[in-house]
């Protein structure tokens, strides 16, 4: 069943946006992990995107570099929504054309809210994502799916 965007952000709520990311290795089987993620506009294009939040040197962030096609399933019970596309990457070591440091740091944050996360110190989370080199994934999709 085809769909949009926003019948994932409407699961996002349901269980902290917790997803399945799956990216390809190098030699085209696929590594899925679980991360948290949501629904909000690109920080330089505008458009609607799946954004989600990775560690620096992780396999995941490798894959994405080398091939920056990623496919996200989110779910709440029996309904599931799945979005697939190309991927940008936004963080320390991965500039994005028209985004600085500084909105870096705040699209981190906004990722992070749109996942439904809180935080009672963003000092404090600044600080954790410059030292772990955390990186967001800015997933456009070109197909999203889901169960009848």
């Amino acid at each position: 069943m085809m769909t949009d965007i926003t019948d994932f952000r409407g699961l996002v709520a349901a269980d902290h946006g917790l997803v399945v990311v799956s990216t390809l290795r190098a030699d085209g089987s696929v590594q899925s992990t679980v991360v948290n993620a949501g629904v909000l506009p690109h920080p330089v294009g505008g458009h609607e995107v799946v954004a989600f939040v990775i560690r620096g040197g992780t396999r995941k962030l490798a894959n994405l570099r080398e091939r920056p096609r990623a496919t996200v399933t989110i779910r709440a019970g029996w309904q599931w929504v799945t979005a697939e596309g190309p991927v940008e990457l936004a963080g320390p070591a991965d500039p994005l054309h028209g985004l600085g440091p500084e909105g870096v740091r705040w699209l981190l944050r906004d990722v992070f809210t749109a996942a439904g996360g809180e935080h009672d110190d963003w000092a404090d989370y600044d600080r954790v994502m410059a030292s772990e080199g955390r990186t967001a994934v800015l997933l456009t999709p070109d197909r999203v799916y889901s169960n009848p």
